[in-house]
């Protein structure tokens, strides 16, 4: 009798499993792909799995896009994933925790005493962002992007050294890719390997994943990585210059694939990395920072994981450890609002109701946008718009910027930049009282055209 209601169980179980995967709506799921990809909203690579099995995969976009020779992506592609590297680079730092070999008190001193502030600032300080190790960058130059520039890692350790401090260590919270800089540097001293043989070593062959190493130079299209773009308004893609991964390190230097992603955060949460204490602590949230690890609300539950991105690439992955449920998405083309396609492939998921947009955008003739250009400015201030017309496409160059961005019109007088984030940036024209109003993050500034 028991052997019949334990089967009986058995049988019920199964197939409400088997009826909890057929409810996954992959028809609306595609529909929304096929229209940002139609729109030209995105290109990039999508990933939905749990308990460690893919429920659902999805590329679109081009991998490598030469004139009219456009490779396109495929779930292989690899990309580069910007700050999600910093769950990597925690993972390992906690590792070592685990090991022994450092401890979440240790004083930065230790280490790297040249730093202002070493002797009080803690590791556990810099894995949540509360060491107050500024953001540093090399100044730009007649060289042109900088960014573009190998930088070794003394250059970029005196640059810290020569910072000031943002804030004394512990009294609030920045986020700081710096600090994850000098978690790299800690990891390869206390392992004496690279940063890269650590990965290698401790993360990437002990949980068996195959396409996650860290970039040493370019992107390199023979490894499959995904070159990066962003799209002219009304016309074609185009490649975005590289920031070197030497400027990132252990703070965005890691290239993989959403595949491996989701593989990486569910066996970091099954204690396949590290000890279950030192999980807890990653989750444990301080004004919104973990220790690597940041939290996502997506239809009403919270999920963990990290965003990342620089130049026009980026990602996101986020994982619900009560339903062991992965999301992983790459992009090397961020146009719609990242944001925006995981909390859509969420409610699609979960079937909440989910409105596929039309992205419908308008068309500007040239006699309108003719009187928009020119150099906006704000009195008393060394800021400087500049706004050029090619075609019927208008751009913008920021103050301090390299390459000017196109506009995508969405009325007569309105435009905005899809830079890829929840936010954007809006700009508004007067031409009447030669005016141009830039929108952004609830705020705005009014810029008077120059004569």
């Amino acid at each position: 009798m028991k052997t019949k209601i334990l089967s009986g169980i058995i049988m019920t179980l199964a197939l409400f499993t088997t009826a909890y995967a057929q409810t996954l709506d992959k028809a609306k799921l595609d529909h929304f792909f096929d229209r940002l990809a139609e729109k030209n909203k995105a290109m990039g690579s999508l990933v939905i799995a749990k308990d460690g099995k893919v429920l659902y995969t999805r590329a679109i976009g081009y991998s490598q896009i030469n004139g009219s020779e456009k490779k396109s992506l495929t779930a292989a592609n690899r990309f580069r994933i910007g700050s999600i590297t910093k769950m990597f680079t925690a993972a390992m730092v906690l590792q070592l925790v685990d090991e022994g070999k450092l401890k979440l008190t240790d004083t930065l001193d230790k280490f790297l005493p040249q730093v202002p502030n070493a002797r009080k600032i803690t590791i556990l300080q810099i894995l949540s962002h509360r060491s107050g190790i500024p953001n540093v960058r090399r100044e730009q130059n007649a060289q042109g992007n900088v960014n573009t520039i190998p930088m070794t890692k003394d250059e970029h350790l005196a640059l810290i050294v020569k910072a000031t401090p943002d804030f004394e260590p512990d009294t609030k919270s920045l986020y700081s890719n710096s600090g994850y800089f000098l978690l790299g540097i800690i990891i390869e001293k206390l392992t004496g390997k690279s940063y890269e043989t650590a990965l290698q070593e401790k993360i990437v062959t002990k949980i068996g994943l195959s396409d996650t190493y860290t970039a040493a130079g370019n992107i390199d299209v023979n490894k499959n990585e995904s070159l990066t773009y962003f799209i002219i308004p009304g016309g074609d893609w185009k490649q975005v210059p590289e920031t070197h991964p030497s400027i990132l390190f252990g703070a965005g230097a890691i290239v993989s694939t959403p595949n491996d992603l989701a593989k990486f955060i569910q066996a970091l949460f099954e204690g396949k990395i590290v000890s279950t204490k030192s999980l807890d602590l990653m989750k444990t949230m301080r004004d919104g920072e973990g220790l690597g690890m940041v939290t996502f609300a997506f239809a009403g539950k919270t999920f963990y994981g990290h965003t990342g991105g620089a130049d026009n690439y980026g990602a996101w992955l986020a994982y619900l450890p009560e339903e062991k449920l992965a999301v992983a998405y790459a992009t090397n083309a961020k146009v719609y609002p990242v944001k925006d396609i995981v909390s859509g492939v969420v409610d699609i998921y979960y079937n909440k109701p989910f409105q596929i947009p039309t992205f419908e955008s308008i068309a500007v003739n040239q006699e309108v946008l003719d009187k928009y250009v020119g150099v906006y400015s704000i009195a008393g201030t060394p800021a400087k718009f500049t706004i050029t017309r090619e075609g019927l496409t208008l751009y913008a160059k920021p103050p301090g910027a390299q390459t000017a961005v196109p506009l995508e019109a969405t009325a007569q007088d309105k435009f905005k930049i899809d830079n890829g984030t929840a936010t954007g940036i809006v700009i508004e024209f007067d031409a009447a009282k030669s005016q141009m109003t830039i929108k952004r993050d609830g705020g705005e500034r009014i810029f008077t055209k120059e004569k």
